[in-house]
């Protein structure tokens, strides 16, 4: 059995690390269902819509590796939290929320109208859907932010945090 990290209290709920472990499960959730339904289920686009034909898929399965790096990373450190009695629930739902909204905004902002990698529909006004989009990205942040400052004024196990 490894011994706790100096300092770490095998007992003592980690708020922080719950939050960012769960805010990485997050942003690879919302890239898993991105990646299943807008790409694989409905063929609207693909990651990198501006190349060849070809492109487009090559891309999608480097997206759906990085999300699958990032689930098996983010279990790994999820079981390991729960493994050592630190998992802060309070707090990994508000990161798991965080994460979600995030991934979604980013995508909607940066890939969709910065970097233009793609759209999420052709041949159709996307106006509607970036509103949707990325109204349902705000509203997901916006949950992990309540529940992120729900969790800090309870506190880790009903204390209140320093």
């Amino acid at each position: 059995m490894r011994a706790p990290e100096r300092g770490a209290d095998p007992q003592r709920p980690e708020a922080r690390r719950s939050l960012l472990v769960c805010a990485l499960l997050g942003a690879a959730v919302m890239a898993a269902l991105d990646e299943i339904v807008f790409h694989q289920i409905l063929h609207w686009h693909h990651f990198y819509d501006r190349s060849t034909t070809a492109a487009g898929p090559v891309s999608d399965g480097l997206l759906h590796t990085a999300e699958l790096l990032a689930l098996v990373a983010g279990f790994f450190l999820f079981a390991d939290l729960r493994r050592r009695q630190a998992l802060s629930p309070a707090h990994a739902w508000s990161g798991l929320f965080l994460g979600l909204g995030a991934f979604q905004v980013f995508d909607g902002l940066v890939d969709h109208k910065v970097l233009r990698v793609h759209q999420i529909r052709y041949g159709v006004d996307v106006t509607p859907y970036d509103w949707a989009w990325n109204l349902a990205g705000v509203a997901l942040l916006l949950v992990g932010a309540v529940l992120a400052v729900r969790a800090g004024r309870a506190g880790v196990a009903g204390e209140r945090v320093p």
